[in-house]
This record gives structure tokens, C-alpha cells and sequence, in this order.
């Protein structure tokens, strides 16, 4: 590939990819990297390179429009190659342009009425917290308030939530071995058959939600969307619509607890600085890693260096955002950065669909703890901490010491 030695990105990177960051930017424009998974993809990881190569039509996103059988092994091409068949995800236009612009419009209308909604979760969720001295953040906020949103945006039962818990792990985390390929296919092999279920029941009963619009917009023309494009389609929104936010979540608030001064910098001005310290959060260690793939349908220049037709590429959304080519100081963490075009939704035709709705809930939750417990801090150091060994990146649990609750506000 190139004249450098490849770069192994193992579990080492999920705890700690800043190091291998810096050492891609360092280095040349594209560079010979090795997942955990065994797979050897080129990397790009300097920013202007990667708005490029996101926007690049030669650059597919359908690894059976580029890939041999014999380019496609010996490793999964994709963490989570196996889930994202079929889904927006895997998809290239014409197709991608017809669905994305079904479920965008749709999904788009519905994010505009969901914030009094996502607020009430969220105050419910901290209200469980009021009394105790010590939670764990994962576990009573960061989880359970994405996957409740997406859940009633597809209308699927609460009663089910519970059993949804382990789905994102197992689909997005990486297969080293066949027992984690054997829970992989399993896993998904179960999810696609709730899944079939749930839109056979939204067919005979249709409810008030985003999967119900779906199956209707089908039935008026099949043409608009497939029975296999639909599938696919709930088993994104389902998995993408809250995995990214709940690394979001808790890499934020441990991200803050971490860097006391912006902390308190932002509990003086919320409502000025909160916007803004989303997409620094989104910025400075952003939920996925180690980036995007895209399939080479023609031969790409990057940088001066050809990289061939039928190639594995990942575009290191870490590293671009940390780019000093683009951003002045990139390792500081400024939640007042102005100019802040981030890569961490992607870039492109492919940008993420949830984005505005992940905003949106990362402001609600990283804001309401804030502003109910002011004495917040960690309740053990973070190099205690474990990381998920995963294609999105966050903390497995987040221990934290609550501190005395906010005094109600009569005006609250």
C-alpha cells in the first residue's frame, strides 16, 4: 500500500485512540491501518482529504459494487458489515437518494415535536437518582434515554426496551474470533425477527409512529420502499438511532468532569454555551471510531497517492477532527470554539440522518444533570475506566459521586 509500516488499531485504540491519531496525521495523507478484526484498509485521515473522499462519487459505500470475493476477505470489511447490508448505510444512489429522502422527510418532521418528550424522559430519569449518593451514568441516564426516544419514535413497546439492552453491543462490536461472529449472527438473526413483527403488527394496527408512516407510505407505493428496504431501514434507525447517543452522552459528561474549568465555564452561561459544547464534545471524541468506510469503484488519488480500484477505505473521523490543518489547537478541549465544522456525523450525502436528534437529546441530558446536580464529579479516576471494544466509542460504565440535588425551582 504504502511505504509505511501498517498501523495495527487493537484493543488498545478503543481505551486510547489519541496517540494512534496523532500518528496518522503525522504521518503521510493515506496510510496502511489493520482493525481488530484482521481486516487492512487504507486510511485517510487528514480533514480536508476526508471531506473529499465522503463527497467523492467514486468512493462507494456497497462493498459488493467494489470488492472482489477474493478483496473481501480474510476479515469483515465493516465491524458491523453483517448488520449494515441493505441499510442507508450500505447503499449508493440511485437507491440511497430514494430512501434517505422518504425517511429524512419524515424522521425530520417528527424531531421538531420531540424535545418537550425527550425532556420529560430525561427529568424522569434524573428523578430516580434524587436520594442516592452514587450512579452509574451509563446505566441511569446515557442508555436508557436514547433508546426510550427511538423506541416511541418507531412505536416499539416499552415493555420490549429491556430486551433491546445488548443489541447495539453485539451488532457494532468487532468479531476477532467465531464465538463473537456466532453472537453477531445470532443477535441479528433475532433482532430481524422482532423486527418482522413489529411491522407486521404497525400492517394490521397501524399506531401514531415513524415505522407505522413507513409501512403506509409502502402500502400507498411499493415502489417507494421494499418489504427488504423497510426491514432494513428499522433495524438502522432502531440500532443507529441510539448507540451514537449514548457514547455521546457519557464520553460528554466524563469529558466535562474531566476539564473543570470549561465545566464551570458552561454551568455560569448554559443556555450561550451548551449548543456549542455539543459539537466540541462531537469534535474532541467523537462516539464513532475508528471512522466511516467507503468501497474505491475507480482508482483515487489522496494526497498524491493512488489508491486503487476495488480498495478498503477508512476515513478516520478522529484524526480529521483533530486536524491542526483545520483547527488551531486541536487537542484543547474549547467548548467557545467558533469555527467548528466537524466530521463526526460524516460529511456528505451520507451524513448522519439522526444527527439533529442526537443534538438534540445530548443538550437535554448533559444540560438537565448539570443543572440537578451541581457537585457532580467522578467516582473513580478515569484510567479506571473501560472502553467498549467497538466500532462506537464509550465508556462501559461512567461511576459518578452525585453530590446534593439542585433545590427545586418553583419556575422549573
Amino acid at each position: 500500500m504504502t511505504g509505511e509500516a501498517p498501523l495495527t488499531l487493537d484493543a488498545g485504540f478503543t481505551a486510547d485512540p489519541f496517540p494512534a491519531l496523532a500518528e496518522l496525521l503525522a504521518g503521510g495523507p493515506v496510510r496502511h491501518v489493520v482493525l481488530p478484526d484482521g481486516s487492512e484498509h487504507w486510511a485517510v485521515s487528514r480533514y480536508a482529504d476526508a471531506v473529499r473522499v465522503l463527497t467523492d462519487p467514486r468512493m462507494g459505500s456497497e462493498a459488493r459494487r467494489a470488492l472482489t470475493p477474493a478483496g473481501a476477505a480474510p476479515g469483515r470489511s465493516h465491524p458491523g458489515d453483517h448488520m449494515m447490508n441493505g441499510t442507508l448505510m450500505d447503499r449508493d444512489p440511485p437507491s440511497h437518494t430514494r430512501l434517505r429522502r422518504l425517511v429524512g422527510r419524515m424522521l425530520a418532521a417528527r424531531v421538531e415535536r420531540m424535545g418537550p418528550r425527550i425532556q420529560e424522559i430525561t427529568d424522569e430519569l434524573l428523578d430516580a437518582l434524587e436520594g442516592q449518593q452514587h450512579a452509574d451514568l451509563v446505566e441511569a441516564l446515557a442508555f436508557p434515554l436514547p433508546i426510550r426516544v427511538i423506541g416511541e419514535l418507531l412505536g416499539v413497546p416499552h415493555r420490549d426496551l429491556p430486551g433491546l439492552r445488548r443489541i447495539g453491543g453485539d451488532l457494532l462490536g468487532f468479531v476477532t474470533d467465531q464465538r463473537s461472529a456466532r453472537d453477531a449472527r445470532a443477535t441479528l438473526s433475532r433482532t430481524r425477527e422482532y423486527l418482522a413483527l413489529l411491522i407486521a403488527a404497525k400492517r394490521s394496527r397501524p399506531g401514531h409512529d415513524l415505522l407505522s408512516e413507513l409501512v403506509a407510505a409502502q402500502a400507498a407505493d411499493g415502489r417507494r420502499i421494499s418489504d427488504d428496504e423497510l426491514l432494513a431501514m428499522a433495524l438502522l434507525l432502531l440500532v443507529g438511532g441510539h448507540e451514537t447517543t449514548v457514547q455521546l452522552i457519557g464520553t460528554g459528561v466524563l469529558t466535562l468532569l474531566t476539564h473543570p474549568r470549561q465545566l464551570a465555564a458552561l454551568r455560569r452561561d448554559p443556555a450561550a454555551l451548551l449548543p456549542g459544547t455539543i459539537d466540541e464534545l462531537l469534535r474532541f471524541d467523537g462516539p464513532t471510531s475508528p471512522g466511516l468506510f467507503r468501497y474505491t469503484l475507480d482508482d483515487v488519488e489522496v494526497g498524491g497517492v493512488t489508491i486503487p480500484r476495488g480498495s478498503r477505505v477508512l476515513i478516520v473521523l478522529g484524526a480529521a477532527n483533530r486536524d491542526p490543518r483545520r483547527f488551531p489547537h486541536p487537542d484543547l478541549f474549547d467548548i467557545g470554539r467558533q469555527d467548528n465544522p466537524h466530521v463526526a456525523f460524516g460529511h456528505g450525502a451520507h451524513f448522519c440522518l439522526g444527527a439533529r436528534l442526537a443534538r438534540l437529546e445530548g443538550r437535554v441530558a448533559i444540560g438537565s444533570l448539570l443543572k440537578r446536580f451541581p457537585d457532580l464529579r467522578l467516582a473513580v479516576e478515569p484510567d479506571e475506566l473501560t472502553w467498549r471494544f467497538a466500532s462506537v466509542r464509550g465508556p462501559d460504565t461512567l461511576p459518578v459521586e452525585l453530590g446534593a440535588p439542585r433545590p427545586a425551582d418553583p419556575g422549573d
